[in-house]
């Protein structure tokens, strides 16, 4: 009897400490006593240490799924932007990218480094420059850079498919 009432005692507590959590605080004493036992039981079944669960530790990306190909690293654009300027050496180029519209996808042989307006910092040689607008606007350059060169680029986004259609 003594064995089932601890059994009983420490599945109160359980429940005590899981309302505790999620409702505010709640006493384990008048949990235990709500339940029906007496006031030297719910002393005893307060006192005593809770009861030991498994530590389960949970990743710090506990809300993204382990199946996405995504990497939890810094975002791609800016990856390649600092690859551009660590490879830019001693005598850097600059480059400024304007578009109209504004906020295009720059894209540089072939790797997305950010949305115009932005300015570059680049190795001498040359690049294949595009840019992609948001309703499939595009532009693109082959540009050639010297050393210590500055350049200012402005494109103007041609539409690649009619936004209008006219029936004769």
């Amino acid at each position: 009897m003594k064995k089932h009432f601890c059994l009983v005692a420490q599945q109160v507590l359980q429940l005590s400490l899981l309302l505790s959590m999620g409702c505010g605080v709640v006493s384990a004493q008048s949990t235990v006593e709500a339940a029906g036992a007496t006031s030297v039981a719910a002393a005893t079944a307060s006192s005593a240490k809770p009861p030991g669960w498994a530590s389960v530790t949970l990743p710090d990306n506990k809300g993204k799924s382990s199946h996405l190909a995504a990497s939890s690293g810094q975002p791609s654009d800016t990856a390649n932007r600092q690859a551009l300027e660590q490879r830019a050496g001693q005598n850097p180029c600059k480059l400024l990218i304007r578009s109209v519209p504004t906020a295009a996808q720059v894209w540089i042989d072939g790797n997305y480094v950010g949305n115009s307006p932005m300015l570059l910092v680049l190795a001498p040689g040359k690049y294949l420059l595009e840019l992609r607008g948001q309703r499939m606007e595009h532009a693109s350059l082959v540009v050639d850079l010297l050393p210590k060169e500055t350049r200012e680029v402005a494109l103007k986004l041609a539409v690649r498919y009619p936004t209008r259609a006219s029936v004769r």
